[in-house]
């Protein structure tokens, strides 16, 4: 981008600076800034990502893991439909249609720059399981090693509803989880958080002011109609152009600003720093890794999560729900304990001793995940009795705890 990459931006904040410490991040691209410039979109954000990464890692470059939907918009026109289809084995075949040539496109963005692509698709149960989960992170790291940008999409050609991730935003928390990023940015084609929906102005009404920054960690929260509120985020946000009904986006893609609130959320959580910035933008991919005032900056929890815990909180596709009273819930979230027996109140899910389970509070929010100790009909079994009761219920007793608080990971409250 050069020197002119800060031109009209103000002075940094302080929490941006962990942005300039950032030697991986992921960045994630919507279809809504792909699919509407052509092919002007991947060039300027190839030369982006390569002045990113110029020199390596010794001489300051940032590697990057590179995000990017499209598959879809690029290929439902190649099936002779006037928008983009809803049934789903047509999504998939646009998605076949489109991947190819999606990674065409990337290609011949970076090819001016010296720099190769490698295509991995992943799907949700793909890093379900931990011994998934850390081949990814190999394969993606020796990628990186190799030099190559690593291209990822969900596997749209074989995902159906029970293995989604669901959208391409929270996929690269999930990517940011595996490959262990220093940062996330989401480029979509808004100039990131608002105070206000812009739809909802009456006339006179002053325009809606970006949000620079939201603190993750605190009271800060998202509501299920996408409202941020809470001490450190000022007056309930609603996020700009809500959710996949924002303009464009319902041709395009399957996110929309709420997603994207709600990924940088988690990626914060995770104690990642995550932007949510205007991919239409020139430069701005270096502009935020420089920690300049570009987009929304989701300012992380003090304390970055362990690999492991990482992996349960955002990786994981969980077997089953404990729903546990409001004792057990206080006991987990305020003081750090297990998660005991006594406390179960319901189980739901056929679910083996290991396999990732919701933790459910009484107003029937998850809250935690973790690895059971026991099977689903053990569980069931012993749901509401004593620690010291569990032999006489099962006739053995593996451990005192449903859940141990070492694989246990408290969720996005």
């Amino acid at each position: 981008m050069g020197s002119e990459a800060g031109a009209g931006v103000g002075a940094t904040a302080p929490p941006r600076a962990l942005l300039r410490a950032a030697r991986l991040a992921v960045v994630k691209v919507g279809s809504n800034v792909l699919a509407r410039e052509g092919g002007e979109a991947f060039a300027r954000l190839g030369s982006d990502v390569a002045a990113a990464r110029r020199g390596g890692r010794a001489a300051g470059g940032v590697d990057v893991v590179l995000v990017s939907s499209g598959a879809i918009a690029l290929g439902w026109p190649g099936l002779g439909l006037a928008a983009r289809p809803r049934d789903m084995a047509l999504l998939q075949a646009a998605a076949a249609l489109g991947q190819p040539e999606l990674m065409r496109r990337w290609e011949a963005a970076f090819a001016p720059h010296g720099l190769r692509v490698a295509q991995v698709l992943l799907t949700a149960d793909g890093v379900a399981a931990r011994d998934r989960f850390l081949n990814a992170r190999h394969t993606m790291q020796a990628l990186l090693r190799c030099g190559a940008v690593p291209v990822v999409n969900e596997n749209d050609t074989v995902a159906v509803d029970e293995i989604r991730f669901g959208d391409n935003d929270h996929l690269s928390v999930v990517c940011a989880s595996v490959v262990g990023a220093d940062a996330v940015l989401l480029l979509t084609n808004q100039p990131g958080l608002l105070d206000r929906d812009p739809r909802t102005l009456a006339p006179g009404d002053a325009p809606p002011r970006l949000v620079p920054e939201v603190a993750v960690g605190s009271d800060c929260d998202v509501g299920s109609d996408g409202d941020v509120g809470g001490r450190d985020a000022g007056a309930p946000l609603l996020a700009s152009g809500g959710g996949s009904g924002e303009p464009g986006a319902a041709e395009m893609g399957t996110g929309g600003m709420r997603s994207k609130v709600r990924a940088a959320r988690t990626a914060a959580r995770l104690g990642v720093p995550a932007v949510i910035a205007d991919g239409r933008t020139a430069g701005v991919v270096v502009a935020a890794l420089r920690g300049e005032a570009v987009g929304t900056l989701f300012v992380p929890s003090d304390e970055r999560l362990a690999s492991r815990k990482a992996w349960l909180a955002a990786a994981t596709a969980p077997q089953g729900r404990l729903h546990v009273d409001a004792g057990a819930r206080e006991a987990i979230v305020a003081r750090g304990k297990s998660l005991l027996p006594r406390g179960i109140v319901r189980v739901e899910g056929e679910f083996a001793l290991g396999d990732v389970v919701e933790v459910v509070g009484p107003d029937g929010r998850a809250f935690a995940r973790g690895l059971a100790s026991y099977r689903g009909a053990e569980v069931a079994a012993i749901r509401g009795r004593r620690s010291d009761e569990i032999e006489a219920a099962l006739g053995y007793r593996t451990a005192d705890e449903v859940v141990h608080r070492d694989d246990l990971v408290l969720l996005d409250p």
